[in-house]
């Protein structure tokens, strides 16, 4: 099939780029490159770099190239709390417009499009910008398949860390934050008490149950994506048996994600694999 990933340099599109390739499918990405890298690349796979908010535009460029797509896997989104805090007017206009953007391209060419939604939701929808956001692009996917009986699925990611993930910079993951440190000889960083716990989980996992989303006949159907496992940041912090430093708490954080991916497993076969123990040891080992 012909695949349109959003976000296709950033961490969790990546991995699915991969993956999708290596199924023997026909991708294109669409990616604006604020926090993705062009060194994602994979060869075989079309890269435009532009706006998902201007989704008029790269539909004619798609026509033209003779790739419409058959299914459009929407991962561009600002993602993370304390950045929406700091600039709510970006994270808004990027993970609400864009995601109009795509569900009027989809809408138009009778497109299926599958949503990375976040676990943020149940956890205050006026807690972060962030979280609003992505909320707000539930919304909208419910609203297009009610009006214009568009095939829409909605994916709920937990806390998602692997290959791929950021490592620098606004965006980047508690986990890599740790790594960085750990690099560094620098000590982990645990905000507030450390206690807060978290349902981390692998990308293949994410990935797996997104395609495993293809084809179906959902109306913004809701699938929570986790490992039904959460560990708090001390634990993981001491996973790397290294020293830790607590800072202050930050706002906007909650205190527990925990997913029930029940509805997945019975729905999709989705059925989580990957370990943190295991993915956190195998790491130690190979930067020894």
């Amino acid at each position: 099939m012909r695949c349109l990933v959003t976000g296709g340099v950033g961490f969790v599109g990546t991995n699915l780029i991969k993956r999708l390739l290596n199924d023997g499918h026909d991708v294109v990405s669409l990616d604006n490159y604020s926090t993705g890298y062009r060194s994602n690349e994979q060869t075989d796979c079309l890269y435009m770099s532009g706006d998902v908010q201007d989704m008029e535009f790269w539909c004619r460029r798609l026509e033209k190239m003779n790739k419409i797509p058959d299914v459009i896997f929407h991962m561009a989104a600002l993602a993370r709390i304390q950045p929406s805090i700091k600039n709510p007017g970006e994270t808004i206009k990027n993970n609400f417009g864009g995601t109009l953007g795509v569900l009027e391209f989809a809408r138009n060419n009778n497109i299926e499009v599958i949503y990375a939604g976040s676990s943020s939701v149940h956890h205050g929808l006026y807690g972060s910008p962030y979280a609003w956001s992505k909320y707000g692009g539930e919304e909208l996917c419910k609203l297009y398949s009610e009006v214009y009986d568009l095939n829409t699925t909605i994916c709920r990611f937990y806390n998602v860390y692997g290959p791929y993930q950021i490592q620098e910079g606004t965006y980047v993951t508690v986990l890599g934050i740790f790594q960085q440190q750990y690099l560094n000889n620098e000590p982990l960083t645990v905000t507030g008490d450390g206690e807060q716990r978290r349902d981390f989980t692998h990308v293949d996992d994410i990935v797996d149950g997104l395609i495993r989303c293809v084809g179906k006949d959902s109306k913004a159907s809701e699938y929570e994506l986790g490992t039904g496992v959460n560990y708090s940041i001390n634990e993981v912090a001491d996973m790397f048996n290294y020293r830790k430093k607590y800072i202050p708490a930050r706002s906007g954080e909650y205190d527990v994600t925990l997913c029930d991916y029940s509805k997945a497993g019975k729905e999709l076969g989705y059925i989580p694999k990957d370990n943190l123990k295991q993915y956190i040891k195998q790491w130690m080992e190979e930067n020894k």
